[in-house]
């Protein structure tokens, strides 16, 4: 497989570069309501579901990592539970559509057997339907892996991004492999995927958030890159690159949004204030597109921006 070389770039070497790029953006914050005094943040993308606009979103306590994930429409501007709906035990959702079907996942977390409130694990969680009211657990990653993500590609195979930490993925590093089907989707499935080495560097690291098939075949990737300053805090960004599924050639990184980007508001805690966590991108017509956002782990955003996919599709 063929790689066109370039230099893995740091977060502040691709923020002095994104900073000085002009661009026009309009912000929007969302409004919940029916989760009683919980945040709301790390939200999907909407789609259309029953001919009505829907989220999924995680719904957290302030104090808490312990999150349920709803699905939300829109009613008065507001976003309220959808009636009669299943929560999930997960974090942070994902969600796509494989032939036709809905597919949804979301991080579950392991608890200690003898100490409920201590997380040791994670697995993520996928559900398979043709409708939300029906949806049946079919697949989970590996422990202590979070940004797993699927995408139906032009030729109809699917393929599957991963995030693997320690020692083959370091702090977290995007993995891709490519299934004949939903029934190939196990654990040593992502466990041999093939690691991009040139997106990060190793102090810092990064996950896929959202899979979009291009014009031209080759898929854009939204997803986040993050680093510590001195003083321990985190920084995330939201970012996107371009790969070819026929020869696993990636584009660099860039990055297309950041805090500043967002109101001062509240934060989960004071390292999570400079932190975004890309949830979904919508492409609409003149070269824009909608990027939603978890803000500081405590608010939901929508970002207009413009489409950061059109230079990948030339």
């Amino acid at each position: 497989m063929t790689r066109r070389p370039f230099k893995t770039a740091t977060c502040n070497e691709l923020l002095d570069t994104f900073y000085a790029r002009l661009r026009h953006v309009s912000v929007e914050k969302l409004v919940f309501s029916g989760v009683g005094k919980r945040d709301v943040y790390n939200i999907t993308a909407p789609f259309v579901h029953d001919g009505e606009e829907v989220i999924l979103g995680r719904v957290e306590e302030r104090d808490s990592e312990f999150s349920q994930v709803f699905f939300f429409t829109l009613r008065d501007s507001v976003w309220i539970p959808r009636a009669h709906t299943h929560t999930y035990n997960l974090q942070d959702p994902c969600v796509t559509r494989i032939k036709g079907e809905l597919i949804v996942g979301g991080v579950e977390v392991i608890t200690a057997g003898d100490d409920p409130q201590k997380i040791v694990s994670w697995v993520t969680q996928f559900y398979r339907g043709y409708r939300i009211d029906s949806m049946r657990h079919f697949s989970s990653g590996p422990a202590m892996m979070k940004d797993i993500r699927l995408i139906e590609l032009q030729d109809g195979r699917i393929g599957v991004f991963t995030r693997p930490q320690g020692e083959k993925g370091g702090r977290g590093m995007i993995g891709f492999t490519i299934i004949d089907s939903l029934e190939e989707l196990n654990e040593q499935t992502f466990l041999e995927a093939e690691i991009f080495q040139d997106q990060f560097v190793r102090e810092e690291w990064g996950g896929a958030n959202e899979a979009h098939l291009l014009k031209n075949g080759h898929v854009g990737v939204l997803g986040h890159m993050a680093c510590f300053d001195r003083l321990g805090k985190k920084h995330y960004y939201s970012m996107v690159f371009s790969l070819n599924p026929g020869t696993f050639e990636t584009t660099p990184v860039k990055i297309i949004a950041a805090r500043s980007d967002f109101p001062i508001g509240p934060g989960k805690r004071p390292d999570l204030q400079d932190v975004i966590f890309s949830g979904g991108l919508v492409r609409g017509e003149q070269g824009r597109a909608v990027l939603s956002v978890g803000v500081s782990d405590a608010e939901a955003y929508r970002i207009e921006l413009p489409d950061p996919f059109l230079e990948y599709e030339q």
